[in-house]
């Protein structure tokens, strides 16, 4: 009976470390998380990129 429940606990195990539903998902997450750090550092700063965005924008927004 144990010896059974054993086994039964070792075919469980593998089948859980062979599964890999689900970790593509979890690498776009990963992958989203650090675009958006870097975004968020980028246009969260006065930086040249930042300026030139606005002036960008405004030039657009006065066009329109």
């Amino acid at each position: 009976m144990l010896t059974k429940l054993f086994v039964n606990a070792q075919l469980a195990l593998e089948k859980f470390k062979k599964d890999e539903r689900g970790v593509t998902a979890i690498e776009y997450a990963v992958i989203a998380v650090a675009i958006s750090g870097i975004a968020f550092t980028v246009f969260s700063q006065t930086g040249p990129l930042k300026v030139a965005l606005a002036k960008a924008i405004t030039t657009i927004a006065g066009r329109l």
